[in-house]
């Protein structure tokens, strides 16, 4: 029987070059382009495959998307896309993970028929929402998720609705319209401000006008530029996976061992909320007595599993409480500039007890960094300390809970907070 065998190894970043042989001495090394990495971005295409647009022009449509998948270096490790047909009734060609490679995308795309009917775009655009973007066919957690939808004149039907769902889903949405209606054609659409209702934010960084699809090339590379500019497009940017939480837990004795893992079951659970990769949310943890040990920082756990089993390891300390000083430590070493991520920085401080120093000052020095604090207290921690630690307005920045029992309800209040917290500063 043939023997058969592969290995791969990456060339020059861009390469993956795969041998193999089948019962033979000689190898063959077939080269796979891993993609564009810097532009991780998951973007469904789609289409108009009205009557408007007629067989001719969407032709001309599949190429020019052939073109910008070429243009963006699809590939597995880069970005990845799939194709929705816009007509009277939506239709998903191909999900994120059908094709990884640009000569398969644009293999596809030729393979795709044109339908004919009304330009709804908006029932396509929720429809992709809802139905698209899903983890079992492609979708990958923490990655900006995008919509380019193409329209041929106009659409027949409302987009505001849709752009509502979307922005709520964490999907940017890009329009780009092709052959605008002539004067004696504006009667005829529905609602003239559709591209401004449509998109993530009306600044026209989410919009295209082409005149033509016979004039397309020049149109290929801004657009491509566009979908990767990941620190612009605000809609995926969400308190689930753009914050950076820190969290500053009291290991001094009169916690107890108990205590102290039902603390960390506390933050687990709080951890478990968010998207947790090396381009989303983060997590780092400092522990404190009179002494401060990081226990592991923003960049060293960037895996939710990882995350989680890190926190759930800390050891315990004990000794003293030196919050303030903690405090210091924590702004100092764990929120580093060069280690933090790019979202809002969060400092969430669980103490049991009486602070041997001064918690106003580091806590407002904190504040001024761009933190915004948390206080949590159990049993024996002193409201006044709470309130100086926490961050304006106090009353929803301050947690307490009389047993360590009840930390285990301030989970969801804590989450609601940094999202609101989140969504007020954006």
């Amino acid at each position: 029987e043939l023997s058969r065998w592969t290995t791969s190894f990456t060339v020059a970043s861009r390469w993956r070059c795969v041998f193999s042989a089948v019962g033979t001495p000689g190898m063959i090394c077939t080269l796979y382009q891993l993609g564009h990495v810097d532009c991780q971005v998951d973007i469904a295409l789609i289409l108009d495959s009205s009557y408007h647009i007629g067989h001719r022009r969407f032709n001309l449509q599949k190429n020019f998307i052939g073109r910008l998948a070429a243009m963006l270096k699809v590939g597995p490790d880069g970005p990845r896309v799939g194709v929705v047909q816009a007509s009277e009734t939506p239709r998903i060609e191909f999900y994120l993970g059908n094709y990884s490679m640009p000569k398969d995308v644009m293999f596809a795309l030729k393979e795709t028929a044109y339908i004919g009917g009304n330009t709804n775009t908006g029932k396509a655009i929720l429809h992709t929402v809802r139905n698209f973007f899903n983890p079992d066919y492609g979708v990958r957690r923490g990655h900006p998720r995008i919509i380019v939808a193409f329209v041929d004149g106009w659409p027949s039907d409302n987009l505001e609705d849709a752009a509502v769902m979307a922005r709520e889903s964490g999907v940017n949405v890009f329009v780009v319209t092709v052959a605008k209606p002539i004067p004696e054609e504006m009667a005829l659409v529905r609602d003239q401000d559709f591209m401004k209702k449509a998109v993530c934010k009306d600044n026209g960084f989410f919009t295209m006008t082409m005149p033509s699809w016979f004039s397309t090339n020049k149109f290929v590379k801004p657009l491509a530029q566009k979908v990767c500019s990941v620190d612009q497009l605000l809609c995926s940017k969400t308190c689930y996976n753009s914050v950076n939480l820190g969290f500053l837990i009291d290991g001094s004795s009169s916690v107890g061992d108990t205590n102290f893992r039902l603390v960390l079951n506390l933050l687990m659970a709080i951890a478990r909320n968010f998207d947790i990769s090396e381009i989303g949310s983060r997590v780092g943890a400092v522990q404190f007595t009179y002494d401060q040990r990081l226990e592991f920082g923003f960049n060293e756990n960037t895996r939710k599993d990882d995350a989680l089993r890190a926190i759930q390891n800390i050891p315990y300390m004990s000794g003293g409480t030196a919050t303030g000083d903690a405090i210091t430590y924590t702004v100092e070493n764990l929120f580093q500039p060069r280690t933090v991520g790019i979202g809002k920085k969060f400092l969430i401080i669980i103490t049991d007890g009486q602070s041997y120093d001064d918690v106003r000052g580091p806590a407002i020095a904190a504040q001024r960094e761009g933190i915004t604090v948390y206080s949590v207290g159990v049993a024996w921690a002193p409201m006044e300390d709470l309130r100086a630690m926490a961050s304006e307005p106090k009353d929803t920045h301050t947690f307490f809970t009389r047993e360590f029992t009840g930390l285990e309800q301030l989970e969801l209040p804590i989450v609601r907070g940094i999202c609101r917290d989140f969504t007020e500063s954006t």
